[in-house]
């Protein structure tokens, strides 16, 4: 086994087609076909399924692949470190989607500076937070835990090698336009949303109440619709005075002063915190943003 096979294996998978993976390789579609051929019957398992229709990745291959990832990433990590002394060093960290992650991240930056770092952020879906930590895609994730959720999440992040580690505690509080006409309430029940459309984030194939970035995901909702990113259900609450349950921590600078959150009456502990692969050290850059999510601890609602 060898790292350029791993290579042609990840890109495959990637592209999706061994005709595009080949491309990108510069090299022809027999050649790595045949490689990867060479490399399923020296570890004994199909990684890919072949048809006419193209390849399908098989469980077992998923597995190879996880493992496969996190060899080449390392290999990238030692190379940046002991051998291209002038490439930029990277950090990238994945999350829920939380105003507060991203307004940290964005204070991370201006304190480290870009001149010697490349960044990447990646506000997603809950399984991806986990599988980009797995897969060394980032170097840490936010995502929250409660009563609820942990023994589900615990075992998996523990499936999956990572390893939790708590920021702060927060109530659960009800988010929505100025103008709706709940916003003016010091506290609001779930019955009084009733008639209101409940916003909630799509989790796509690997949904399940567990896996739901909203406090109270297994309620049972008179009108709920789902979305994909942050900037749609904004414009859904202006639209719709639709509402969505959050942390209560809230970025004006972001996203404007037109929102509120209103504490639930039926509040929930949510505990947010963020996740790495066990037994990792964290960068001097990882541990700028982390002290800048714990500044949020001195601005709960």
């Amino acid at each position: 086994m060898t790292l350029q096979q791993l290579r042609y294996v990840i890109m495959t998978a990637d592209c999706g087609s061994m005709n595009e993976a080949a491309k990108r390789l510069f090299i022809s579609q027999p050649s790595l076909s045949g490689t990867i051929k060479e490399l399923e019957e020296e570890i004994g398992l199909d990684i890919f399924l072949r048809s006419n229709r193209g390849i399908v990745i098989t469980p077992e291959g998923e597995e190879f692949l996880g493992y496969a990832r996190q060899v080449a990433e390392q290999y990238r990590l030692l190379t940046d470190k002991y051998l291209d002394k002038e490439s930029k060093k990277k950090f990238s960290v994945s999350m829920q989607h939380y105003t507060f992650a991203v307004k940290a991240f964005v204070e991370m930056v201006k304190k480290v500076g870009m001149d010697q770092y490349e960044f990447a952020i990646h506000e997603t879906k809950t399984h991806e937070v986990i599988e980009n930590v797995r897969n060394f895609r980032s170097e840490i994730g936010i995502l929250y835990l409660n009563d609820f959720n942990e023994q589900v999440m615990s075992k998996l992040l523990r499936e999956n090698s990572l390893e939790f580690t708590e920021l702060f505690q927060c109530d659960t509080y009800v988010y929505l336009w100025s103008g709706h006409p709940l916003a003016g309430e010091p506290v609001i029940s779930m019955d009084q949303l009733e008639e209101y459309p409940c916003l909630a984030f799509d989790q796509g194939k690997n949904n399940s109440f567990y896996l739901a970035e909203e406090m109270k995901s297994t309620y049972e909702y008179k009108k709920i619709i789902k979305a994909d990113d942050r900037a749609t259900l904004l414009n859904l609450m202006v639209g719709l005075n639709a509402y969505t349950l959050c942390s209560g921590i809230i970025c004006e600078e972001l996203n404007g002063a037109d929102y509120k959150a209103v504490p639930l009456a039926e509040s929930e502990k949510m505990r947010i915190g963020y996740i790495r692969r066990k037994g990792a050290g964290i960068s001097r850059i990882g541990r700028v943003y982390i002290e800048e999510l714990l500044a949020y601890k001195d601005k709960l609602l």
